[in-house]
């Protein structure tokens, strides 16, 4: 399995001067990611998806000795469309914000996947994301639950023809460590009080 870390966004909606991957919560928060997925030990490689919107960001990670995908920075879902092309192999894919994902936590998930499902995507509960404070701006109904997705997907690309017909297979888990997704000034001041 290859770890896929999405690391080219503009980080728009967080309002603030410099790239959102660079915010520090203790290291920053590429790095964190990076990290959890180094320590699981989980991974026979890791890359990071990046564009020319985080050229900071892109530099971090080189350093950190993390093989590059470039992408053209057109959005999230037709840059990891890219990424999933040219890959064929199953991918654990993590959004770069999430500043509180450990090694554990990624272990936990690997796991328990199921190598039978195509694309699994895990969800966190819009009632768990609010008592934490978190107030993220899509969601989707499953099992009868409002639910916000966490940015954690693992996809069996070498069994994926065309992506545009891709039955997506939801999780549910409740855990802060995949909930904190870094959209928002709000979401990186929560950090402080997790």
């Amino acid at each position: 399995m290859i770890g896929l870390v999405m690391a080219g966004g503009k980080g728009s909606r967080m309002k603030i001067d410099d790239e959102k991957l660079l915010l520090k919560y203790v290291h920053p928060t590429i790095l964190h990611v990076i990290f959890a997925l180094q320590n699981s030990e989980c991974f026979s490689k890791i890359i990071a998806a990046s564009s020319p919107h985080s050229p900071k960001t892109k530099e971090m990670i080189q350093n950190a000795g993390i093989e590059i995908f470039e992408t053209p920075g057109d959005g999230y879902v037709k840059d990891l469309n890219l990424v999933l092309k040219s890959i064929n192999d199953d991918i654990f894919v993590v959004s770069g914000d999430l500043a509180l994902l450990d090694e554990e936590i990624v272990t936990k998930i690997v796991k328990a996947h199921n190598p039978d499902g195509l694309w699994t995507s895990y969800l966190v509960t819009k009632d768990f994301a609010n008592s934490l404070g978190l107030k993220p701006k899509y969601a989707i109904t499953f099992q009868n639950k409002e639910c916000y997705f966490t940015g954690i997907s693992i996809v069996n690309a070498k069994e994926i023809n065309n992506l545009d017909s891709v039955e997506e297979i939801y999780h549910i888990l409740n855990d802060k460590r995949i909930a904190f997704n870094l959209n928002t000034k709000e979401d990186y001041n929560l950090l402080g009080s997790s």
